[in-house]
């Protein structure tokens, strides 16, 4: 088992230097923006005035140095409030540098300024999200056991999956699903995770003008393709799917076969043709449901260790993704989930509500169910970080913005491509457009009751299933000493598989 790291409690105090970077909103097709107050972020131009920003990740120019080079490095919050925004329009922000006319003169990478205590808002200006809107075209609930996104590992035999009985997990069907069409349907039809990458992509054409790009669980080829558009020399295209057949031929009919070779097989096993040694740029979308649930970020590193240039000038897309925590108020939606199993038809189901509620649930939630602030948890840089940073324990307090029940913990993640000129990045917050990465939700076997200002604390610890690191085991510790409830470490325990 990996060894676990303790994440130091993140404070709110923080400062980083002060963002010079104008905005440039990115409209998504049949979105609209909204500059209210209360569903923006707050930032400062460069004469100090504020302004409401409705999009989601907030970058830093390259004039801050981190405090540390490790992803273990808490995140910050920068000195005139700027954070990481909710929204419940666009996700996906570009950032250019101030006074620069194009992408060549834009500003430097540099690390990404999270925010420290986000508060929920306290009256949203709708009844439904436009996550909630879109989902109405799609599933109600995902469980996440259901499908991730595809690697680059051996392929597993499911021969003897009949006999497994409780003991299977995800991995016995994990390349098979992502052998099937459907599964990257869904993710090419994400609109803020596909275009972001595109225009991450052709917004830096200039660093990928004339570079080899490694493509790590490639998928359809879609990222190579965009790196294609935007002047790559050669794309090496990787996936241990059969859906690098599908890839391959799509790459062909696309005219782009003189500039990407599709590979199959293992990352750590794979030679690339024509005596490359190196490449210049690791394209790859590697996050899961809960950001590492089934996620190919290990893969990633791997390929990064393996084959990209040793002289810092090697680039990841992205190379930032931070996890955060917020509890919620889900009384109906933990009673069809969960409660629902104490009378099935009249009979009792009990035993069946236990093992749900050691399995998460990803779903969209209403961010008007969102009643405490939301706090990092996870900060990951991937030119430095280390598979064993993939097991971590992190300190939380999540503080009540208003008087109300709690009957879930939410997490959720946002993701940045900031080792560039135009830096950009998406969310995949309540507040935020919908994405099929949703959120996770951790229900609690008993509420409880905060008032306004109390505050639920605890630490979160995760680590890889012993048996098959792609799933996940995460344990909570919560202590609450309020008006109406009062609990002290309380253990809570699920599974992802």
């Amino acid at each position: 088992m990996t060894a676990t790291r303790t994440t130091p409690q993140i404070k709110s105090k923080n400062l980083v230097n002060h963002c010079r970077l104008s905005l440039q909103y990115i409209n998504m097709p049949g979105t609209k923006r909204n500059h209210s107050p209360t569903k923006g972020i707050l930032l400062s131009n460069s004469n100090g005035e504020d302004h409401h920003h409705p999009n989601g990740i907030i970058l830093n120019d390259n004039n801050h140095k981190s405090s540390s080079s490790s992803s273990s490095s808490p995140p910050t919050k920068k000195a005139n409030g700027e954070t990481m925004g909710h929204n419940d329009t666009t996700s996906s922000v570009v950032l250019k540098g101030e006074g620069s006319e194009d992408a060549a003169a834009a500003t430097s990478s540099s690390s990404l300024p999270i925010e420290q205590e986000r508060a929920a808002p306290m009256q949203p200006s709708s009844n439904m999200s436009s996550q909630q809107e879109q989902q109405q075209s799609t599933s109600q609930s995902t469980s996440i056991g259901d499908a991730n996104n595809s690697s680059n590992e051996n392929n597993h035999n499911n021969n003897n999956n009949d006999d497994k009985g409780d003991e299977r997990t995800s991995k016995d069907y994990y390349f098979d699903s992502y052998s099937h069409h459907g599964i990257h349907e869904e993710m090419l039809k994400d609109e803020v995770r596909t275009r972001t990458y595109q225009m991450a992509i052709q917004n830096n054409a200039l660093l990928f003008r004339d570079k080899i790009v490694l493509d790590v669980g490639c998928g359809t080829g879609i990222l190579s393709m965009f790196a294609v558009q935007a002047g790559a020399k050669h794309v090496y295209a990787v996936d241990c799917s059969s859906i690098i057949d599908s890839a391959r031929q799509i790459v062909e009919d696309n005219g782009m076969s003189d500039k990407i070779t599709c590979l199959r097989g293992k990352m750590e096993e794979i030679v690339l043709p024509d005596g490359v040694e190196e490449v210049d740029i690791i394209v790859s979308e590697w996050m899961g449901y809960f950001l590492l649930y089934e996620s190919m970020l290990q893969t990633v590193l791997c390929a990064r260790d393996r084959w990209l240039r040793k002289d810092g000038k090697g680039v990841i897309f992205p190379d930032r993704a931070v996890m955060y925590l917020c509890a919620a108020e889900e009384e109906r939606m933990k009673y069809e989930r969960i409660d629902f199993w104490e009378n099935v038809y009249g009979f009792d189901m009990r035993a069946l509500k236990e093992v749900a509620l050691k399995e998460p649930v990803v779903d969209v939630v209403d961010p008007k169910c969102i009643v405490t602030n939301c706090v990092p948890i996870l900060n990951i840089h991937l030119n430095t970080c280390q598979p064993s940073d993939l097991s971590f324990t992190s300190r939380f307090r999540l503080r009540s913005q208003r008087r109300d029940r709690i009957h879930a913990l939410v997490a959720y993640f946002e993701c940045a491509f900031t080792n560039v000129p135009v830096q950009m990045g998406f969310s995949t917050s309540p507040f935020s457009k919908y994405t099929h990465w949703k959120q996770t939700i951790f229900y609690l076997k008993d509420p409880v009751s905060a008032e306004e200002g109390e505050e639920l604390e605890g630490t979160i610890s995760c680590r890889p299933n012993p048996r098959n690191e792609r799933d996940l085991d995460i344990d909570f510790e919560v202590s609450l000493d309020g008006k109406h409830s009062k609990i002290m470490n309380k253990k809570l325990e699920y599974r992802l598989r």
